[in-house]
């Protein structure tokens, strides 16, 4: 248990210093920003597959149900950042962007027989964006110049566990704490007087809670052949968040600001998600996982100003679907010579839908492609530890809205510790 509180206090710690947007996206001015997957190193490389994977040597919050896995001799600590660069397509107009952040920190042991307990933080979803248009107004000569600026998410600092009942069914949870800040901004100005310019700022903060219940069922094909199947379950509540619009109509000749304040109470929420994942195992040597993943935004309000008023209204999110593809491939799992054989290959691509519609149509959809390693840290008391480093490719586009073709580099390190193990001294 004192090993437990002392992860989750370094996780807290952890994501208090690295918890930042990762984002330079325009689109992640919708709904809650970029949602993330919430994978680690080795789901990376296959493109965030893993609801029906399960092993006792990584951690997997993809299903908690997982957990019951784990190795009773060892300790694990997987932590992982990344760096993207984003190309933007707008008509003849390209422009790029980068980023870079910490991704999570996880950590799992067995806690009892059967059970095992795992602990850390996850992103959940990132806001981050800068950018300007102008356009000109109907029925004059006048250009008016907008700048829309955005930072913010949410993480989570999670408790979970995963137990099998018996021998092929496993079930498990996990419990967070999500916290999080949203700030966004609009300014105009218009080109006849650049004086005057109207400010309208967006805030709230997220203190509440995330459930997500897991399960999963293996069934032996032959001699060395696995298959699992795993669901996932997360129940959509109310986050008791008061986002918060004010609107500031600034005049600097005459040293003027006239302010007005709205207060949606009980605005924000999250949805109802579900997932469910089948996975193929041969030997140790290859596995083959797909997963669908479906969150009901559709049912979610959002507060906006539209019409005037700064109110909840329904429509402007939407029902999302994401579907991956990822195997992974061991030469030779059983060698005792060549570090080479224990390399773990990883390959996946995937495809999203949006969770949002802008200006009454459906934002872009996602294509993603993903490539990775798994190399073993080799020395002379543990070869267990990995080095997860993946690259991964994604495509969103829309009609009429900006492409992005951003290539991301996600790089992971699992340690593996015999920390329960007992030394025989002769």
């Amino acid at each position: 248990m004192n090993r437990i509180i002392g992860g989750l206090v370094l996780s807290a710690i952890t994501a208090t210093a690295f918890a930042q947007s990762s984002t330079n996206s325009p689109y992640s001015q919708f709904g809650y920003g970029d949602l993330t997957d919430q994978g680690v190193g080795f789901n990376k490389g296959m493109n965030g597959v893993g609801l029906a994977f399960r092993k006792g040597n990584e951690v997997n919050p993809l299903n908690p149900a997982s957990y019951s896995a784990a190795d009773s001799l060892t300790m694990i600590f997987d932590a992982g950042l990344s760096g993207q660069i984003t190309n933007f397509k707008e008509g003849s107009t390209r422009f790029s962007g980068k980023g870079a952040g910490f991704d999570y920190v996880v950590g799992l042991l067995r806690a009892a027989k059967n059970l095992g307990v795992s602990f850390g933080v996850l992103p959940y979803s990132n806001v981050g964006y800068k950018y300007s248009t102008t356009s000109s107004i109907p029925g004059s000569q006048a250009i008016q110049s907008s700048t829309y600026e955005g930072d913010g998410g949410m993480h989570q600092l999670f408790l979970g566990a995963g137990f099998r009942i018996f021998k092929p069914l496993s079930v498990g949870f996990n419990a967070a704490y999500l916290w999080g800040e949203f700030d966004r901004s609009f300014t105009g100005v218009t080109s006849i007087s650049s004086a005057k310019y109207l400010v309208k700022q967006y805030s709230a903060s997220v203190r509440n809670y995330k459930l997500d219940f897991g399960m999963q069922y293996e069934q032996k094909l032959g001699k060395g052949d696995l298959l699992t199947l795993g669901a996932t379950y997360s129940p959509g509540h109310s986050l008791k968040t008061d986002p918060t619009c004010r609107i500031i109509s600034v005049n600097t000749s005459a040293s003027q600001n006239d302010t007005t304040s709205y207060v949606v109470h009980d605005g924000l929420s999250l949805p109802t998600a579900y997932g469910f994942g089948l996975a193929y195992s041969h030997h140790d040597k290859l596995r083959v996982g797909a997963d669908l993943q479906v969150q009901k935004w559709g049912s979610v309000d959002m507060p906006s100003d539209e019409g005037g008023t700064y109110a909840l209204r329904s429509g402007l999110l939407k029902d999302s679907y994401r579907a991956n593809l990822g195997a992974e491939w061991i030469p030779n799992p059983q060698s005792t010579r060549h570090v080479l054989s224990h390399v773990r290959y990883r390959i996946g691509a995937g495809y999203a839908t949006p969770y949002y519609n802008i200006n009454g149509q459906d934002g872009p959809k996602e294509l993603s492609l993903s490539l990775g390693f798994g190399i073993p840290i080799m020395n002379a008391y543990n070869n267990r530890s990995f080095l997860n480093i993946s690259g991964q490719w994604s495509h969103r586009s829309a009609d009429n809205l900006i492409t992005e073709n951003t290539f991301r580099i996600n790089i992971g390190l699992t340690f593996n510790e015999r920390w329960f193990s007992k030394w025989k001294v002769e």
